[in-house]
C-alpha cells in the first residue's frame, strides 16, 4: 500500500539573484511500513523536500510544480486551514533536528504534546495528558516527566519527547530531520534504538534525513540518494551498499568507513556541489564525475527502474555503462 508519492516535485527559493532550484523534478514513492533514508551532502535539497511535503517552507520558498500524494490525496492544492487541521500533525508529522529550538521553553513538555492532541482530536485535556504519559513510556522516558519544562530534560530526552510529540495523533507518515546530529555518540545510539523499536512495533512509514550512512544502515529499509536537487538513486539498503550504480552513490560508499573490512584509504569526492541558482546543464553531477561523457554535459539522464524497486538516473545505464 502506497502511503506517499511525490511526482515531479519542483520547489524553488526566490532570491535577489534569481530562483534557487533546491528541488527540481523529484519522483519518489513510499510504501506502508517503509523506513527510507534520504542521504546527500549539505545543500542537496533533503530538508527542502521534507519541508515541501509538510508545507512548512519559509516565506521565500514555493512549490512551482508537481504533486505530493498522501494516501492518494494531492496535498499541494489543499486549502491551508484544511491541511493544518486534517493533515499536518494528524496524518503526517515532523521531528525537527534541534529539539530545544522546537520545544517551547515556557510550557511543560506534556502540555505541548497534549495541545497537539486536543487541536486535532475531540478529546479533553486530561485524556490528552494520559496519552502523553503513554507516549513518554513508549519512547523510554519516565511518564512523570510530562510536568518538566524543556530545560529540565537532557538533550536525548528532549529528542525523545519530540518523537513522542510526532506520534501524538497516530500519523500515517513521519519525517525525522537529522534527529541525532546534535547528540553525543552514546545518546545518538540510544535514540536510534528507540526509532528502530518504534518503527518495527508500530509499522511507521518514516523518512529519515541524514548525511550519515551509518545511521541509514542501522535504521532504514531503503535509501534514496539526493544530489543538487535531484534524486539520483533509490534502492533497498543491501543494494545501496553492495551494488550502487550511480557514480555519486559509489563515491559516498567509498568515503564511508567499514569496521568489517580491511583498513583502506577513504576516497573523498573531488569538487563541491553546484550553485543551484545556475546548475550545470545535463547531469548535475557531471563536473565531479570520473565517468563523464559528452552526453552528460548536454542531457539530463532519465530516472529509470533498473531492478526491483531500484531506480537510478545516469547515462552510464544507457550508454555503455
Amino acid at each position: 500500500m502506497t502511503i506517499l508519492e511525490v511526482q515531479d516535485l519542483k520547489t524553488y527559493y526566490s532570491t535577489l539573484k534569481g530562483d534557487v532550484k533546491a528541488v527540481d523534478g523529484v519522483r519518489l514513492q513510499m510504501e506502508k511500513g517503509e523506513s527510507l533514508g534520504l542521504v546527500g551532502e549539505s545543500g542537496c535539497g533533503k530538508t527542502t523536500l521534507a519541508l515541501a511535503i509538510m508545507r512548512l517552507l519559509p516565506w521565500n520558498g514555493r512549490i512551482v510544480g508537481g504533486k505530493i500524494l498522501l494516501n492518494d490525496v494531492d496535498i499541494v492544492g489543499l486549502d491551508e486551514a484544511i491541511f493544518d487541521k486534517d493533515y499536518r500533525w494528524k496524518r503526517m508529522a515532523y521531528v525537527f533536528q534541534g529539539a530545544m529550538n522546537a520545544l517551547n521553553p515556557v510550557f511543560k513538555v506534556g502540555d505541548q504534546i497534549a495541545e497537539a492532541i486536543t487541536i486535532h482530536e475531540d478529546v479533553a485535556k486530561r485524556e490528552a495528558l494520559d496519552r502523553a504519559r503513554e507516549l513518554f513510556s513508549l519512547v523510554g522516558i519516565d511518564p512523570g516527566r510530562i510536568t518538566s519544562y524543556p530545560h529540565e530534560l537532557s538533550g536525548g530526552m528532549k529528542q525523545r519527547a519530540m518523537i513522542a510529540m510526532a506520534l501524538a495523533c497516530n500519523p500515517d507518515f513521519i519525517i525525522a530531520d537529522e534527529p541525532t546530529t546534535a547528540l553525543d555518540v552514546i545518546v545518538q545510539a540510544q535514540t536510534l534504538e528507540v526509532i528502530n523499536e518504534l518503527q518495527k512495533k508500530l509499522g511507521i512509514t518514516m523518512m529519515l534525513i541524514t548525511h550519515d550512512l551509518s545511521v541509514v544502515a542501522q535504521t532504514c529499509t531503503t535509501c534514496a540518494i539526493m544530489y543538487a536537487g535531484n534524486l539520483v538513486e533509490y534502492a533497498d539498503i543491501d543494494t545501496t551498499f553492495s551494488d550502487p550504480v550511480h557514480p555519486y552513490t559509489q563515491a559516498l560508499i567509498s568515503a564511508f568507513p567499514s569496521i568489517k573490512e580491511d583498513r583502506r584509504e577513504l576516497i573523498s569526492i573531488s569538487g563541491v556541489p553546484p550553485n543551484l541558482l545556475n546548475p550545470p546543464t545535463g547531469c548535475r553531477f557531471n563536473p565531479r564525475c570520473p565517468h563523464r561523457m559528452d552526453i552528460c554535459t548536454k542531457e539530463k539522464p532519465e530516472y529509470l527502474e533498473i531492478g526491483d524497486r531500484h531506480f537510478a538516473a545516469c547515462h552510464l545505464l544507457t550508454n555503455g555503462g
